[in-house]
Order: structure tokens, then sequence, then C-alpha cells
């Protein structure tokens, strides 16, 4: 892969990572960014955090890019790997949004409460009905592509599928540690049918 082939976004204020200023750079201030910065690359290289590689897996998503190999750098390291490595299609997970979600999601009580009422499911399986302290659900590297659990004090049991739902009074929905501008009453998160081309 030559380098006129990478893309490196770089998230936030801070400086690119040494090891990268070779490539081309594009700071990103907004989402519609992403999608001029890598069109018609083979990798985009991602400096910033979840919530900033989930931003780069929407926008591919949208856009229809999703044959492009995306890396992720913090910091300095990982820099050689991000250009060198091979990519390896995973579970692109997102939500009825048409977010994505890179390291995990939690539904949490509505403002005011300390539960929330309702009903989940994880593909078939009944993950709570009635009251619980929240839940939280994670990315998988391999199929089916996602688990949940409730969250609670006692050991957390997982539950895997394709598809985890959301039906309650009301619930706070946090994703990649960003939450969601208003209060839920549905919500899913599943495998999209095309997964993301993860490198290393």
């Amino acid at each position: 892969m030559t380098k006129s082939e990478i893309a490196v976004l770089r998230f936030g204020a801070g400086p690119v990572p040494r090891g990268l200023t070779d490539l081309a750079v594009t700071r990103i201030a907004e989402p519609a960014a992403v999608d001029e910065a890598v069109r018609g690359m083979r990798r985009a290289v991602v400096v910033g955090d979840d919530a900033d590689l989930a931003t780069v897996l929407s926008r591919l998503l949208r856009t229809g890019m999703l044959d492009v190999e995306v890396a992720r750098v913090r910091g300095w390291r990982g820099v050689r790997r991000a250009r060198t490595a091979p990519a390896r299609r995973v579970p692109l997970i997102r939500d009825d949004t048409g977010t994505a979600l890179v390291g995990a999601a939690s539904w949490l009580p509505p403002a005011g409460s300390e539960v929330i009422l309702g009903e989940a499911v994880v593909d078939d399986a009944v993950l709570f009905d009635g009251e619980v302290a929240g839940v939280r659900i994670e990315p998988t590297a391999t199929l089916p592509g996602v688990r949940a659990s409730v969250l609670s004090g006692r050991r957390r049991r997982w539950l895997p599928g394709r598809a985890v739902q959301l039906g309650t009074t009301g619930a706070r929905l946090v994703r990649d540690g960003v939450p969601a501008p208003r209060e839920v009453r549905r919500s899913t998160f599943y495998r999209h049918t095309t997964g993301w081309l993860r490198v290393g």
C-alpha cells in the first residue's frame, strides 16, 4: 500500500503522532468532513477515541464505503501497525439511527429515576422484563456480533446475539461515552449486513 492510499483523520486539537506526518492529514471538525478525506483511499487512520472512530464508521456506513480499511492510533502507540498491518472484516454494530458503536453503549435510568422500566431482548432471549438499574451493550469481534448485560452488583451475565432491543417508559442512551440528546422509549443495536475492515 502506498502513502497516497492512506488518509489520517485527526480529531481534536492535539498533534499528529510522529510516523504519520508524511501522510495526508485531515483535521475533522465535523462528521461530513470524513467523506471527502477518505474518498479514493484504501485505508483511514483515525487519531482519536472510541466516539471518533464510531463517527468514521458511521460515515463509511452511510456513504457505502465500508471497503475502506480503518486503523486507530492513540498517541504514538500503534503507528507502525496502523500503516502496515493487514485488515480483517469484523462485525459492524449500529443502532436504529445509523450510528456505529465501537466500545460500549448504555441504557440508563431517565432523569429523576433510579431504574429503567421496560423489557429488553437479545435476539429471542429476554434480557430483562421489569425494572433494572441499566444495561451495557458491547460489540464483539466475532459473530454473532453484539452482547448485552444488565448492570447490577452481582456477577455480570452476558447474552450474545445479532440484535439487542429495548422498549421502555424512558431511558437515557449513551454511545461510546456520548449521551444522546434526548431520552428514548425504544432503542436497538444490531449487526449490519456488512462488517468493517479493522486493521490489526
